[in-house]
């Protein structure tokens, strides 16, 4: 069987909504039409809470999706939850689908509506001309409960069939800042494949002798140095165990950084200038540029002025973010020089997750057999600030 992984596609995504739907739906045509099975694993969707349009707009590309004549079905499933389709459409929720404890996530309204298989905590069989795939999956939870839950689960595969374990996760090897992260090495064993979504750039590695493939995601979302290169997915083929990586057109991504420490004054606009014009090029598809200054400069001096209304000089030809992390007084930049590594590598909701846990241990807090990251869920899951208040209150009283 032909599996494509396809991964993070981030529908609703403010910046560049557009793109992240016009790229999602190339990535997810392509694939059918390259695979027996798609596996998605997370972040479909960029909030726990989509707008109503946002949830249409991804209802109109898994029904289109539904309605191929696949070869393949699901035939089986075990764990929780129930398919509503046979179509070998598989996927988990990802950390920016994650809710509170039995809240339903915009993923359970796909797998409701019969648009794809939701194997969050469960295995879904599928079935070829006499080849079964079996395919484990565990949604996307808390960085520091997924060793846990693993231990406590203890997925194992299938006998008699090609398995795949399907996960939605930081891993340490990869952003090596947080212990709390899962080691490779302690990945469940016994799989044939490994495929992980969250990190947005695409990752090969290597899992108990196994390959772990991560496409990264559809749309670019984070500005990172690891996102310049192209967008796209994996197709794996089960019998000859190799793969491929298949490109979409992508929004080109390009940054640069500039150490204005050696221009004087009057010459660290032009130089900046000139490297965004280097960036754009000969190409009319309004790049995102992403300048990084390093350097000093004074705070509120007219460079600084000239430099933030980049953005709208090149309005039409690029978006264009200068980045001031180095337009910062010594005190501030000390800071910076500290969290930049790890700030870099993670998204801003990670980053934010990770100020909410040092907060719980600085003030001695125990929350009892709900972790704090499962409380911040709660906390941040009702539009209603009350209503939020009183499920977290329930939820520490009963621990």
């Amino acid at each position: 069987m032909r599996i494509a992984i396809l991964s993070d596609f981030h529908l609703g995504y403010g910046r560049f909504r557009d793109d992240a739907f016009r790229q999602a739906e190339e990535a997810l045509s392509k694939a059918a039409s390259m695979a027996d099975v798609m596996i998605i694993p997370g972040d479909i969707f960029d909030s726990r809470a989509p707008e109503p349009d946002v949830i249409a707009e991804a209802i109109n590309l898994f029904r289109n999706l539904s309605r191929r004549e696949w070869k393949a079905k699901t035939i089986e499933f075990s764990g929780e939850g129930q398919p509503y389709t046979s179509v070998p459409i598989i996927a988990i929720p990802g950390t920016h689908e994650r809710r509170a404890k039995d809240a339903a996530d915009p993923v359970d309204i796909l797998g409701l509506a019969g648009l794809l298989v939701d194997i969050s905590n469960a295995t879904a069989i599928i079935e070829s001309e006499g080849e079964k795939l079996a395919v484990r999956g565990i949604g996307g939870i808390a960085d520091e409960r997924f060793r846990q839950v693993v231990c406590e689960i203890n997925p194992v595969p299938v006998k008699g069939m090609f398995n795949v374990f399907v996960f939605h996760e930081s891993l340490y090897e990869l952003l090596p800042f947080n212990e709390d992260f899962m080691r490779l090495e302690e990945l469940p064993q016994g799989f044939d494949l490994y495929v992980c979504g969250h990190i947005h750039g695409r990752v090969e590695a290597t899992v108990h002798g196994k390959k772990l493939l991560i496409p990264g995601s559809t749309v670019l979302t984070q500005l990172k140095e690891g996102e310049q290169e192209a967008k796209g997915f994996y197709v794996y083929d089960t019998k000859s165990m190799s793969y491929e990586y298949v490109r979409i057109n992508s929004r080109r991504f390009v940054m640069q950084k500039i150490d204005v420490g050696k221009f004087g004054s009057g010459e660290v606009v032009s130089a900046v200038e000139a490297g965004i014009e280097s960036m754009i090029g000969g190409a009319n598809d309004r790049p995102v540029i992403r300048v990084v200054i390093e350097g000093n400069i004074p705070r509120g001096s007219s460079v600084e002025m000239d430099l933030n209304d980049m953005a709208r000089r090149y309005e039409g030809r690029a978006v264009v973010e200068v980045s001031k992390s180095g337009i910062t007084e010594d005190a501030v930049r000390s800071v910076y020089t500290r969290e930049r590594v790890a700030f870099e590598k993670m998204s801003v909701k990670d980053y934010g997750i990770g100020i909410f846990l040092e907060k719980i241990k600085e003030s001695g807090t125990d929350t009892g057999r709900i972790s704090p990251v499962e409380l911040l869920d709660i906390l941040s899951s009702e539009q209603s600030k009350d209503k939020a208040v009183a499920k977290a209150l329930e939820e520490l009283l009963e621990s």
